[in-house]
């Protein structure tokens, strides 16, 4: 199929009356989102995953996308006017955004925020167009033992997702298998790891761990330390850019796109990390490094735009090879198996409405986020006061509610609260959850694909390297383990030393 027929498929599917709607309430939720800190989009997708059983697949994905790359753009907002990040993405906005709000610039950093949001999120979005079916294309030629590789390279992939100990990523991606294989055996009908309890056969429904170690965990560590909001604006001026300001954030905004758009591909890597590398490339080029950190338009324009082109490119894995490469993607990913829709290079092929209606409803999304932030900033302020206390008991009656319907049973409600448990005391000892997510998403995968393989090759487990891709991941694999030993290795070796 030519690639305009392919665009024009995708417009077909996402102008509907049914599709825009979704697509709106996506956006707008996400936004939302990102305003109000302490939600942030992973327990927000996870409370409305029980939601998304009754839509249609194609307008499920295009409403939990618009969440996630909507919350990029509303967790600026309070980064600006109250220097606390709404979205942990937008931690480097609040820099240099906050002071230009200080400074009386508050609608000048909002509206550069939001411009340089909308160009990163287009381009994104072109370039998933555009290079995600070349990869699909590709992983059409993977057996067993390449998907087995795959995982394992995924896996262990995102450890460098985790800003702590390495073992400690390795002990929850552990744990995240664990939980996804548990229940009756596919091929010997057995149970295992259940425990002795009969709602445990057919495993643990992913939303109320999902819910749980994100959800119900984030909500008791905020009411721990619920920050002060000291909004610094209440009434926001001059929502545009002069020529000058358009000069000046002209190359940042480009830079952080292709930066954004690299570095949202790679496991572990999505909007944070490429915020962070696009604000340390616009200081180290700038003719006046020590503006920043004191209202510069270029470490607030840079950063934003790679923060969204990176949320948009992070799509690439998940849609092409099945390989979420960050939390987020890890509960589309279980969106995509809820729905009945094998995740991997076939979606493209045999889900085309889906595909490309989700890349279509990008560029809408993009345009609905810039209609959307710059004329309701006034109702976002006054959202900023809405004490956190108010906000959570909402929260959990959504979640038991979204995590009742699932299956109607009263247990995955009862499990939501132990991993809502266990997820607290697991941030409390420096244990990140995200791992433990994509253990669980994956795992089911791997041991599947593992079984096939050594099927395949009658017990021989040399055909994961006589296979030239399935080596080739492995190999990959081994290499990010080893490159993320090498800093914690670097210090025990100092320690030594210094002993």
């Amino acid at each position: 199929m030519h690639f305009l027929d392919q665009l024009a498929l995708g417009f077909s599917v996402v102008f509907t009356v049914q599709n825009l709607v979704y697509c709106f309430i996506g956006c707008f939720l996400g936004t939302l989102v990102g305003v109000l800190p302490g939600l942030g989009p992973v327990p927000t997708i996870a409370m409305l995953l029980p939601l998304t059983f009754g839509v249609e697949p194609v307008s499920a994905l295009i409403m939990l996308a618009g969440l996630y790359y909507g919350s990029q753009y509303g967790g600026s907002t309070t980064a600006i006017l109250i220097n606390l990040p709404g979205e942990s993405a937008s931690i480097v906005t609040a820099i240099d955004g906050h002071q230009m709000a200080r400074k009386g610039r508050a609608g000048t950093a909002l509206a550069t925020a939001a411009i340089g949001s909308f160009f990163a999120g287009t381009v994104a979005t072109l370039l998933i167009a555009c290079f995600a079916p070349l990869l699909a294309q590709f992983a059409l030629q993977f057996g067993a033992p390449e998907y087995f590789s795959l995982m394992v390279l995924g896996l262990s992939a995102s450890a460098l997702m985790a800003s702590g100990s390495f073992l400690k990523a390795i002990a929850m991606i552990l744990l995240g298998i664990l939980l996804g294989i548990s229940g009756d055996d596919l091929y010997t009908g057995l149970p295992r790891l259940t425990f002795g309890i009969h709602d445990m056969g057919d495993g643990m429904e992913f939303v109320s761990i999902a819910m749980g170690v994100f959800g119900l965990s984030e909500i008791m560590k905020n009411l721990e330390t619920e920050p002060e909001r000291n909004v610094v604006v209440r009434t926001v001026k001059g929502l545009w850019l002069s020529r000058k300001d358009f000069a000046e954030i002209a190359a940042p905004v480009v830079r952080g796109t292709a930066l954004g758009s690299i570095l949202g591909v790679l496991p572990g890597g999505g909007a944070l990390l490429a915020s962070f590398a696009s604000y340390f490339l616009e200081k180290r080029i700038a003719e006046n490094p020590e503006k920043f950190g004191k209202g510069a338009i270029a470490g607030l324009a840079g950063p934003e735009s790679a923060n969204n082109a990176g949320a948009q490119t992070s799509f690439i894995p998940m849609l092409t090879l099945g390989i979420p490469s960050n939390a987020v993607m890890a509960l589309m990913l279980a969106a995509l198996i809820m729905q009945g829709i094998t995740p991997g290079p076939n979606v493209i092929n045999e889900q085309p409405q889906l595909f490309w209606g989700l890349i279509v409803s990008m560029w809408i999304g993009n345009l609905m986020l810039l209609v959307l932030n710059l004329p309701l900033i006034g109702i976002w302020v006054k959202l900023l006061m809405v004490p956190y206390r108010v906000l959570f008991p909402a929260i959990m009656t959504f979640g038991c509610i979204g995590v009742f319907t699932v299956n109607n049973n009263t247990f995955d409600v009862y499990a939501m609260a132990v991993f809502g448990i266990v997820g607290y005391i697991l941030m409390k000892l420096d244990f990140e959850p995200a791992p433990l997510l994509l253990g669980f998403v994956l795992g089911p995968l791997l041991e599947e694909n593992l079984i096939r393989s050594m099927l395949l090759s009658q017990g021989d487990a040399r055909i994961f390297v006589q296979r030239p891709i399935s080596a080739t991941l492995l190999t990959l694999a081994l290499l990010t383990i080893i490159l993320v030993m090498i800093p914690a290795l670097r210090k025990k070796r100092a320690v030594i030393f210094a002993e």
